[in-house]
Protein backbone atom coordinates (compact mmCIF):
# COMPACT_ATOMS: atom_id res chain seq x y z
CA UNK A 1 0.00 0.00 0.00
CA UNK A 2 1.56 3.34 -1.06
CA UNK A 3 2.35 5.88 1.83
CA UNK A 4 -0.01 8.38 2.81
CA UNK A 5 0.31 11.60 5.07
CA UNK A 6 -2.87 11.78 6.75
CA UNK A 7 -2.34 15.21 8.26
CA UNK A 8 -1.26 16.77 4.97
CA UNK A 9 -4.25 14.92 3.38
CA UNK A 10 -6.37 16.84 5.89
CA UNK A 11 -4.45 20.41 5.71
CA UNK A 12 -3.54 20.35 9.45
CA UNK A 13 -0.50 19.82 11.43
CA UNK A 14 0.32 16.61 13.65
CA UNK A 15 -0.34 18.86 17.00
CA UNK A 16 -4.02 19.74 15.47
CA UNK A 17 -6.92 18.79 18.10
CA UNK A 18 -9.92 16.62 17.26
CA UNK A 19 -12.05 19.80 16.37
CA UNK A 20 -9.38 21.04 13.99
CA UNK A 21 -9.66 17.67 12.38
CA UNK A 22 -13.34 17.75 12.03
CA UNK A 23 -13.30 20.80 10.92
CA UNK A 24 -10.47 20.52 8.30
CA UNK A 25 -12.49 17.41 7.03
CA UNK A 26 -15.95 18.65 6.72
CA UNK A 27 -14.41 21.61 4.32
CA UNK A 28 -13.27 18.88 2.29
CA UNK A 29 -15.98 16.83 2.23
CA UNK A 30 -18.40 19.41 1.11
CA UNK A 31 -15.81 20.21 -1.53
CA UNK A 32 -15.22 16.62 -2.90
CA UNK A 33 -18.15 14.89 -2.11
CA UNK A 34 -18.93 13.08 -5.38
CA UNK A 35 -22.88 14.58 -5.14
CA UNK A 36 -20.87 18.34 -5.24
CA UNK A 37 -17.87 17.61 -7.49
CA UNK A 38 -19.78 15.54 -10.20
CA UNK A 39 -17.20 17.44 -13.02
CA UNK A 40 -14.40 17.11 -11.17
CA UNK A 41 -13.04 13.61 -12.59
CA UNK A 42 -9.82 13.88 -9.63
CA UNK A 43 -12.63 14.41 -6.54
CA UNK A 44 -13.64 10.73 -6.25
CA UNK A 45 -10.00 9.87 -5.69
CA UNK A 46 -9.21 12.84 -3.68
CA UNK A 47 -12.58 11.95 -1.14
CA UNK A 48 -11.52 8.15 -0.45
CA UNK A 49 -7.98 10.19 0.90
CA UNK A 50 -9.43 12.43 2.99
CA UNK A 51 -12.39 9.98 4.31
CA UNK A 52 -9.93 7.46 5.19
CA UNK A 53 -7.44 10.10 6.96
CA UNK A 54 -10.35 11.37 8.51
CA UNK A 55 -11.35 7.59 9.84
CA UNK A 56 -7.66 7.53 11.31
CA UNK A 57 -7.66 10.66 12.78
CA UNK A 58 -10.85 10.92 14.40
CA UNK A 59 -10.21 7.92 16.17
CA UNK A 60 -7.56 7.88 19.04
CA UNK A 61 -6.11 4.69 19.39
CA UNK A 62 -5.83 4.42 15.64
CA UNK A 63 -4.17 8.08 15.48
CA UNK A 64 -1.84 7.08 18.71
CA UNK A 65 -0.30 3.92 16.19
CA UNK A 66 -0.22 5.93 13.17
CA UNK A 67 1.68 8.74 15.60
CA UNK A 68 3.71 5.77 16.99
CA UNK A 69 4.66 4.12 14.00
CA UNK A 70 4.21 6.27 11.19
CA UNK A 71 2.15 5.44 7.74
CA UNK A 72 4.01 2.00 6.67
CA UNK A 73 4.16 0.20 10.10
CA UNK A 74 0.34 1.73 10.63
CA UNK A 75 -0.52 -0.26 7.46
CA UNK A 76 1.50 -3.40 8.57
CA UNK A 77 -0.87 -3.37 11.61
CA UNK A 78 -4.03 -2.39 10.01
CA UNK A 79 -5.88 -3.07 6.95
CA UNK A 80 -8.13 -1.16 4.60
CA UNK A 81 -11.33 -2.70 6.32
CA UNK A 82 -9.82 -2.15 10.69
CA UNK A 83 -9.66 1.62 9.11
CA UNK A 84 -13.00 1.72 8.24
CA UNK A 85 -14.60 -0.53 10.49
CA UNK A 86 -16.93 1.35 13.82
CA UNK A 87 -16.46 4.17 11.06
CA UNK A 88 -20.20 5.44 10.23
CA UNK A 89 -19.84 7.47 7.13
CA UNK A 90 -23.90 8.06 7.40
CA UNK A 91 -23.98 9.73 10.60
CA UNK A 92 -20.96 11.56 10.19
CA UNK A 93 -22.08 13.35 6.54
CA UNK A 94 -25.32 13.55 8.06
CA UNK A 95 -23.63 15.63 10.87
CA UNK A 96 -22.14 17.71 8.45
CA UNK A 97 -25.57 18.58 6.42
CA UNK A 98 -25.24 16.21 4.11
CA UNK A 99 -29.00 14.59 4.67
CA UNK A 100 -28.50 11.52 6.58
CA UNK A 101 -28.43 7.89 4.80
CA UNK A 102 -29.07 9.82 1.71
CA UNK A 103 -26.06 11.71 1.15
CA UNK A 104 -27.05 13.70 -1.92
CA UNK A 105 -27.87 17.47 -1.62
CA UNK A 106 -29.68 16.93 -4.72
CA UNK A 107 -30.64 14.05 -7.06
CA UNK A 108 -28.97 10.93 -6.39
CA UNK A 109 -25.94 10.91 -8.93
CA UNK A 110 -26.16 7.08 -9.19
CA UNK A 111 -22.43 6.60 -8.71
CA UNK A 112 -20.75 4.11 -7.06
CA UNK A 113 -16.96 3.44 -6.12
CA UNK A 114 -14.49 1.52 -3.68
CA UNK A 115 -12.66 2.42 -0.73
CA UNK A 116 -10.64 -0.95 -1.08
CA UNK A 117 -11.48 -4.10 0.76
CA UNK A 118 -15.72 -3.69 0.77
CA UNK A 119 -16.35 -0.53 1.83
CA UNK A 120 -18.28 1.17 -0.99
CA UNK A 121 -19.84 3.93 -1.67
CA UNK A 122 -22.85 3.76 -4.16
CA UNK A 123 -26.11 5.26 -4.92
CA UNK A 124 -25.70 7.98 -2.53
CA UNK A 125 -24.80 5.69 0.24
CA UNK A 126 -21.99 4.42 2.54
CA UNK A 127 -21.60 1.30 3.05
CA UNK A 128 -19.36 -1.31 4.77
CA UNK A 129 -20.23 -4.93 4.68
CA UNK A 130 -19.15 -7.29 8.11
CA UNK A 131 -16.71 -9.47 7.49
CA UNK A 132 -17.22 -13.41 7.24
CA UNK A 133 -17.18 -16.09 9.20
CA UNK A 134 -14.06 -18.35 9.04
CA UNK A 135 -14.30 -21.32 5.72
CA UNK A 136 -13.93 -24.45 7.37
CA UNK A 137 -12.14 -27.35 5.24
CA UNK A 138 -13.19 -31.34 6.37
CA UNK A 139 -11.13 -33.68 4.75
CA UNK A 140 -13.46 -36.73 3.42
CA UNK A 141 -11.98 -40.23 2.62
CA UNK A 142 -13.53 -41.59 -0.64
CA UNK A 143 -12.79 -45.57 -2.34
CA UNK A 144 -11.88 -45.28 -5.85
CA UNK A 145 -15.29 -46.77 -6.82
CA UNK A 146 -17.52 -44.18 -4.85
CA UNK A 147 -15.46 -41.62 -7.03
CA UNK A 148 -16.57 -43.38 -10.11
CA UNK A 149 -19.84 -43.21 -9.55
CA UNK A 150 -20.80 -40.36 -6.93
CA UNK A 151 -22.14 -40.82 -3.28
CA UNK A 152 -23.92 -39.35 -0.57
CA UNK A 153 -21.78 -39.01 2.35
CA UNK A 154 -23.25 -37.69 6.09
CA UNK A 155 -19.95 -36.11 7.72
CA UNK A 156 -20.21 -34.89 11.50
CA UNK A 157 -18.66 -31.40 12.41
CA UNK A 158 -18.06 -29.27 14.79
CA UNK A 159 -20.12 -25.72 13.74
CA UNK A 160 -20.33 -22.91 15.94
CA UNK A 161 -19.09 -24.94 19.08
CA UNK A 162 -21.46 -27.76 18.95
CA UNK A 163 -21.29 -31.23 16.65
CA UNK A 164 -23.80 -31.14 13.81
CA UNK A 165 -24.23 -33.91 11.12
CA UNK A 166 -24.10 -32.91 7.12
CA UNK A 167 -25.24 -35.08 4.36
CA UNK A 168 -23.51 -34.11 1.27
CA UNK A 169 -24.06 -35.45 -2.59
CA UNK A 170 -20.52 -36.31 -3.54
CA UNK A 171 -20.59 -36.32 -7.44
CA UNK A 172 -18.39 -38.40 -10.14
CA UNK A 173 -14.83 -37.21 -10.69
CA UNK A 174 -14.66 -35.85 -7.16
CA UNK A 175 -10.53 -37.38 -6.87
CA UNK A 176 -8.35 -36.39 -4.32
CA UNK A 177 -7.36 -32.99 -3.71
CA UNK A 178 -10.98 -31.64 -5.51
CA UNK A 179 -13.45 -29.58 -3.01
CA UNK A 180 -17.01 -28.92 -3.17
CA UNK A 181 -18.26 -25.66 -1.37
CA UNK A 182 -21.37 -25.60 1.35
CA UNK A 183 -22.27 -22.25 1.23
CA UNK A 184 -22.85 -20.53 4.85
CA UNK A 185 -22.00 -23.70 6.57
CA UNK A 186 -18.48 -22.59 7.79
CA UNK A 187 -18.21 -20.69 11.45
CA UNK A 188 -20.72 -17.61 12.31
CA UNK A 189 -19.10 -14.24 11.68
CA UNK A 190 -18.25 -12.57 14.77
CA UNK A 191 -18.86 -9.45 13.45
CA UNK A 192 -22.73 -10.42 12.30
CA UNK A 193 -21.74 -10.88 8.87
CA UNK A 194 -22.50 -13.84 6.79
CA UNK A 195 -21.55 -16.56 7.69
CA UNK A 196 -18.12 -18.72 6.84
CA UNK A 197 -18.44 -21.81 3.38
CA UNK A 198 -17.65 -25.20 4.15
CA UNK A 199 -15.26 -26.95 1.67
CA UNK A 200 -15.70 -31.07 1.74
CA UNK A 201 -12.15 -31.73 0.07
CA UNK A 202 -11.64 -35.24 -1.33
CA UNK A 203 -9.17 -37.80 -0.39
CA UNK A 204 -9.36 -41.30 -2.50
CA UNK A 205 -8.20 -44.08 -0.90
CA UNK A 206 -5.13 -46.24 -2.33
CA UNK A 207 -7.08 -49.19 -4.40
CA UNK A 208 -5.62 -52.92 -4.61
CA UNK A 209 -6.22 -53.34 -8.21
CA UNK A 210 -5.99 -49.81 -10.18
CA UNK A 211 -3.63 -47.01 -9.61
CA UNK A 212 -4.92 -43.11 -9.59
CA UNK A 213 -3.05 -40.68 -11.62
CA UNK A 214 -5.99 -37.25 -12.31
CA UNK A 215 -8.66 -39.16 -13.82
CA UNK A 216 -6.64 -41.92 -15.33
CA UNK A 217 -6.62 -45.62 -14.08
CA UNK A 218 -3.74 -47.67 -14.34
CA UNK A 219 -3.75 -51.55 -13.89
CA UNK A 220 -0.83 -54.05 -14.42
CA UNK A 221 -1.39 -57.64 -16.18
CA UNK A 222 1.17 -60.53 -16.89
CA UNK A 223 0.99 -62.81 -19.68
CA UNK A 224 3.27 -65.42 -20.92
CA UNK A 225 5.79 -65.48 -22.68
CA UNK A 226 4.68 -67.67 -25.36
CA UNK A 227 1.50 -65.25 -25.84
CA UNK A 228 3.95 -62.46 -25.89
CA UNK A 229 5.48 -63.67 -28.95
CA UNK A 230 2.17 -65.66 -30.62
CA UNK A 231 -0.03 -62.73 -29.42
CA UNK A 232 -3.47 -63.41 -27.64
CA UNK A 233 -6.52 -61.98 -25.61
CA UNK A 234 -6.79 -61.01 -21.86
CA UNK A 235 -9.77 -59.99 -19.56
CA UNK A 236 -9.40 -56.01 -18.40
CA UNK A 237 -12.36 -55.35 -15.41
CA UNK A 238 -13.49 -52.00 -15.63
CA UNK A 239 -14.10 -49.26 -12.56
CA UNK A 240 -17.69 -49.77 -14.09
CA UNK A 241 -17.68 -53.24 -13.12
CA UNK A 242 -17.32 -54.66 -16.75
CA UNK A 243 -14.68 -57.19 -17.67
CA UNK A 244 -13.31 -55.98 -21.78
CA UNK A 245 -11.30 -58.27 -23.79
CA UNK A 246 -8.04 -56.65 -24.70
CA UNK A 247 -6.10 -57.98 -27.73
CA UNK A 248 -2.54 -58.03 -27.34
CA UNK A 249 -0.72 -58.50 -30.90
CA UNK A 250 1.92 -60.83 -31.73
CA UNK A 251 5.59 -59.70 -30.57
CA UNK A 252 3.94 -57.22 -27.52
CA UNK A 253 7.17 -56.49 -25.03
CA UNK A 254 7.65 -56.46 -21.34
CA UNK A 255 6.55 -53.49 -19.97
CA UNK A 256 4.54 -52.47 -22.71
CA UNK A 257 1.20 -49.66 -22.19
CA UNK A 258 -2.47 -49.99 -23.94
CA UNK A 259 -4.65 -47.72 -23.34
CA UNK A 260 -8.43 -48.23 -23.30
CA UNK A 261 -9.72 -44.85 -24.09
CA UNK A 262 -12.70 -43.27 -21.80
CA UNK A 263 -12.77 -45.91 -19.22
CA UNK A 264 -11.08 -44.25 -16.31
CA UNK A 265 -12.73 -41.85 -14.03
CA UNK A 266 -15.21 -39.59 -14.99
CA UNK A 267 -14.53 -36.00 -15.13
CA UNK A 268 -16.09 -34.15 -12.23
CA UNK A 269 -17.69 -31.61 -15.12
CA UNK A 270 -19.93 -33.55 -15.92
CA UNK A 271 -17.78 -34.70 -19.51
CA UNK A 272 -15.74 -36.96 -20.19
CA UNK A 273 -13.80 -39.32 -18.54
CA UNK A 274 -9.98 -40.28 -18.04
CA UNK A 275 -8.32 -43.46 -19.80
CA UNK A 276 -7.57 -46.55 -18.32
CA UNK A 277 -3.60 -48.13 -19.07
CA UNK A 278 -2.91 -51.53 -19.23
CA UNK A 279 1.23 -52.33 -17.92
CA UNK A 280 1.91 -55.55 -20.14
CA UNK A 281 4.40 -57.49 -17.66
CA UNK A 282 6.06 -60.86 -19.98
CA UNK A 283 6.36 -63.70 -17.52
CA UNK A 284 9.63 -64.74 -17.77
CA UNK A 285 10.07 -68.96 -16.67
CA UNK A 286 12.99 -69.06 -14.45
CA UNK A 287 13.38 -72.29 -14.93
CA UNK A 288 12.34 -74.58 -17.72
CA UNK A 289 11.72 -78.59 -17.93
CA UNK A 290 13.36 -81.15 -20.65
CA UNK A 291 10.63 -80.58 -23.07
CA UNK A 292 10.79 -76.68 -23.01
CA UNK A 293 14.58 -76.96 -23.16
CA UNK A 294 14.33 -79.03 -26.21
CA UNK A 295 11.92 -76.68 -28.04
CA UNK A 296 14.51 -73.66 -27.22
CA UNK A 297 16.91 -74.88 -28.92
CA UNK A 298 14.75 -75.77 -32.07
CA UNK A 299 13.79 -72.63 -32.00
CA UNK A 300 17.12 -71.12 -31.37
CA UNK A 301 18.72 -73.31 -34.66
CA UNK A 302 16.39 -71.97 -36.86
CA UNK A 303 17.45 -68.28 -35.91
CA UNK A 304 14.82 -67.31 -34.07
Amino acid sequence: MAEMDYYKELGVNKNASDADIKKAYRKLAMKYHPDHAKDDKTAEGKFKKISEAYAVLSDKEKRKQYDTFGSSGFHQRYSQEDIFRGFDFADILKEFGFGGASFSAGKSCGKRFSFGNGTQFGANKMRQPRPKGTDLIYELPLSLQEVATGVKKTIQIQHAGQSKKITVKIPKGMITGKKLRLAGKGEPSPYDGPPGDLYIQAKVFNDPIYTVQGFDLSINREIKLSDSILGTSISVPTIEGKELSLKIPPGTSHKTKMRLSGHGIPHMTGTGKGNLYININVNMPEKLNKEQKKLIKKLAETGM
